[in-house]
Parts: C-alpha cells; sequence; structure tokens
C-alpha cells in the first residue's frame, strides 16, 4: 500500500472525518478473494483507493461485519410487471406459453397508475437490493393514460420509476422504448398496447430529459421493443439522433420461435440476422434474449461487438427455451443477467438457473467453468461474465471493486445456512450454488448503506404502499 496513503488512514482522525473509509476482511478484487481489504470512497461516490492485503483495519476505517462483493447489474426488467408475478401460474386452457401469458400481463398494463407504478417499482428496487443488485436497467414501455393519451407531464411514469429508484436507493439506467404497432406487417397497435405508443423523437427527448434533470444515480440510454413492434425507417431514425452517443441500446430479440418465424416470413431473415446486416450493430447494443440464434447469428453478434442479455428465470418460467451458452461463451459474446419480468430478484438465482438449464439439456456439469482459462470455477466465470456485461449494459465504463468505479458493495452473511463452514476461497461458489441462500446482509450504493441485516430504512412504508397497489390493481378478491 503507498506510504501517503496508509500514514493518511493511521493519522488517527475520527471516522466521522472519513465516512467512505472501510475494511472488509475478505474482498472480490479482480476476480479473485482477497484478505484484509481496504476501500476508500471520494466525495462523489466512487473507489479512490482498494487496497488488498491490510491485515488490521485502519483506526478510522469502518469494519464491514462479512466478506464483500461488488454488487450486479440487473440489466432488464419492467418493473410493472413485478405486480403480475405469481398471478399467471394457472392454466384453464389446453395451452399456455408466452403469448398468453402476456395477454393476461396486460391487464396490469392497461390500469397501473403512476401512483401504483411507483409503490410496485420501489418494493420491486428493495427486492433487488435483497437479491445483489445495486443497478437497474427499466426497459421502458409503459408511457400514457390507459386510455393512450399523454399525461400532463408527457414523462410521468419515467418520473415514477425514478422517484421509485430514489425511494429504495438503487442506481437506474432509464431506457424509453420505441413502440409503434401490434406485430410484423401491423401498422398499429392493439387497444390493450395503446399506452406504449411512441416515436423516435419522442424516446429521444425522453432520453435526454432524464439525464437532464441531474438526479443522482438517474442515467439513461434508449430502446426498440423488438423487431415485430417497430418500423425499420423509425429504427433508423431513432439511431440518427443517437449517433453520436455512447448511451446503451437495448431491444428485445429472438426471444420465441414464433417471433423468429413471423420474422422470416416478413423480412426473409432471422430476427438476430437481419439486425446485423441492416442497422450495424455495435458496442451500445444489447440483444436481450437472444434464445434462438443460430451459430452464423452468434459469431456476427461477436464481430460487431454487441452484447446479450440473458434472463434465465423469466425464460424458464415463460417456456422460451434455452440459450446455445456454451456457443455464446466461445464466441466471447458479452453477456449480462436481467430479471425481467420478476419472477426471480436474486442475480444468484439468474446465474444458478442458466447453468442448471444447461445441465439438463446437455446432461453434463460445470457448463459454464473454463479451466482452459484458469478459471475451474462454474460460480467465477459466470459472475466475472456478469459483472463486466452488466457494467454494459447499463453504460458504464468501470464496474465493481476498481478504482473510479462507483462504491457498490455486498456484504456477505458467514452466518446464513448457505455459508456455514466454507472455506472462504470457496464463499462465490456456495452463494450461487448452495441454496436456499440470503446471504447478503448489507448492501451499499455510491458508498452509502441502502440495506442493514437485510432490511431497508423505510421497508414497512414501501410494503405498505405496495400492498395497497396490489389490492388496487387486483380488485375484489
Amino acid at each position: 500500500m503507498p506510504t501517503e496513503s496508509l500514514s493518511r488512514m493511521e493519522s488517527g482522525q475520527g471516522a466521522e472525518n472519513h465516512p467512505g473509509l472501510f475494511w472488509a476482511p475478505q474482498a472480490w478484487v479482480a476476480g479473485a478473494w482477497h484478505p484484509g481489504v481496504v476501500l476508500q470512497v471520494d466525495s462523489r461516490g466512487h473507489w479512490s483507493a482498494i487496497e488488498p492485503g491490510i491485515a488490521a483495519p485502519p483506526e478510522a476505517a469502518c469494519v464491514l461485519p462479512g466478506p464483500v462483493l461488488p454488487g450486479l447489474v440487473d440489466a432488464h426488467s419492467h418493473a410493472f410487471q413485478r405486480a403480475f408475478a405469481g398471478l399467471a401460474e394457472r392454466r384453464e386452457g389446453e395451452a399456455d406459453d408466452f403469448w398468453s401469458w402476456r395477454d393476461g400481463m396486460y391487464r396490469v398494463a392497461s390500469n397501473i397508475t403512476p401512483e401504483q407504478m411507483q409503490a410496485v417499482a420501489t418494493q420491486l428496487y428493495v427486492e433487488l437490493l435483497r437479491g445483489g443488485y445495486t443497478q437497474v436497467c427499466e426497459f421502458h414501455y409503459l408511457q400514457h393514460r390507459p386510455d393512450g393519451q399523454p399525461y400532463d407531464d408527457p414523462l410521468a411514469m419515467s418520473w415514477a420509476l425514478a422517484d421509485a429508484a430514489a425511494g429504495a436507493g438503487i442506481g437506474l439506467t432509464l431506457l424509453p422504448v420505441l413502440y409503434q404497432r401490434a406485430g410484423f406487417g401491423e401498422r398499429t397497435l392493439r387497444p390493450d398496447q395503446r399506452r406504449f405508443a411512441s416515436t423516435p423523437m419522442s424516446v429521444w427527448a425522453a432520453c435526454e430529459a432524464v439525464r437532464d434533470s441531474g438526479r443522482a444515480l438517474l442515467c439513461a440510454g434508449i430502446a426498440v421493443h423488438s423487431l415485430r413492434a417497430a418500423d425499420p425507417n423509425a429504427m433508423r431514425r431513432l439511431l440518427a439522433a443517437h449517433e453520436e452517443d455512447e448511451g446503451p441500446i437495448h431491444i428485445h430479440v429472438a426471444e420465441q420461435q414464433r417471433e423468429v418465424d413471423e420474422c422470416v416470413a416478413a423480412t426473409g431473415r432471422r430476427p438476430i440476422e437481419w439486425l446485423c446486416s441492416e442497422l450495424g450493430l455495435d458496442a451500445r447494443w444489447q440483444l436481450v434474449h437472444a434464445t434462438h440464434a443460430t451459430p452464423d447469428e452468434i459469431d456476427a453478434v461477436a464481430r460487431c461487438g454487441a452484447g446479450i442479455v440473458l434472463c434465465p428465470g423469466t425464460e424458464a418460467n415463460l417456456g422460451d427455451g434455452q440459450p446455445d451458452l456454451t456457443r455464446w461463451l466461445a464466441a466471447g459474446v458479452p453477456w449480462s443477467v436481467g430479471s425481467d419480468s420478476h419472477v426471480t430478484r436474486s442475480w444468484t438465482e439468474e446465474l444458478r438457473w442458466l447453468e442448471y438449464g444447461q445441465r439438463v439439456t446437455l446432461k453434463r456439469r460445470n457448463v459454464g467453468a473454463a479451466p482452459a482459462r484458469g478459471i475451474p470455477a462454474t460460480a467465477t466465470r459466470l459472475f466475472e461474465d456478469a459483472l463486466r456485461g452488466g457494467a454494459r449494459a447499463a453504460g458504464f465504463q468501470q464496474w465493481g471493486l476498481q478504482l473510479g468505479a462507483r462504491a457498490d458493495l455486498l456484504v456477505l452473511d458467514t452466518g446464513d445456512p448457505a455459508m456455514l463452514g466454507i472455506h472462504p476461497e470457496l464463499r462465490l461458489d456456495a452463494f450461487v450454488f448452495s441454496s436456499p441462500c440470503e446471504a447478503v446482509r448489507d448492501v451499499y450504493v455510491a458508498g452509502r448503506c441502502m440495506l442493514r441485516q437485510r432490511r431497508h430504512a423505510q421497508q414497512p412504508q414501501i410494503a405498505g404502499r405496495f400492498e395497497q397497489a396490489m389490492r388496487e390493481l387486483q380488485g375484489p378478491a
């Protein structure tokens, strides 16, 4: 550790003068566990010093009560769908699939108000903190009043999400969505989609307004709902407005086989094939789901530098199918995870679903490990990939426990049953694969403690508002 930094920490100044100075008994730095790590936060809430190998805590430091991990980015969220989680698990007809689930989900989308949106999203965002996420990418297409008319403030729903994130204390990347039509060959939206209507200029204006708001922990990019929901010329106009911008661009693609078939019928090409050949994808792009991708499409995504966002919990819940994870990994495509419809709200569960789905499909174990690269631990490979890919999906150049990144961290509870007796070097393995696991004890965002001993300071009030919103949305029993 540099002499200047050490002497400053040992100068005897009180903790009140160093509110951003921490010492962790163990921390995940540069892809591995390190003992005795000092972490210092600057006035912007970013890491200004990270020094492993410090056996005893400096006198002024706040001693963290367990091993420390960086928080992950939840790279794909529809916050309002938290109000639908658990409500679509019965089948009345002969068949049930994504499309029948979507019709039910639209009933929530058709009725939720900005006030209810804020209540639902705040509860969700606290749950995401508890699940180990410290930033969420909100794929936001629910824009207008139920009759399709704009609110007096056209961004009322956007501000409801921003207020929810601020209330929870999580970082938010808001992604206003281009949504124009009900499907390939359609000119307009269905009546139950009229709240979603947007134009290239309204999307770009929303992105700029969010950025110009100057709110802490709030940033923005843009999104296109899907190839079936947006006209190609409109997509090009939006991309022209975004041409000089470095912010992320997200799109749902190849989630369902029916979507792939309809795209081929309408355009003569598969969805990812069409995107790569027509829109000039680059590193800003995030292809959400990308479940039904051919080897040639995977290679094309790798060549253009785009990333993908996998949502294993939702994809399993909806019966979407399994991605070709081994091919995506071999191609070196950046990837991240998202909680999407929020039937799961923990990144450990997403990584576990991702790996177990591959094991069931391929009939072998530790599919995600990379021993040839010196990474025999599946959890390490998946976590590190999701850490890097999530940063890109949210629009960050730096993320995790590294200098200059935002000072986010998770403190693990080694007394959790899943962690009891685990060797220190195997704690990430147990955290991901020994379930049930509720080992996230404390959560810090930008150097501030948002959850302490698994509880948010406003948890009773937040839960009460959520319950009231759910009663209103569900109606009489």
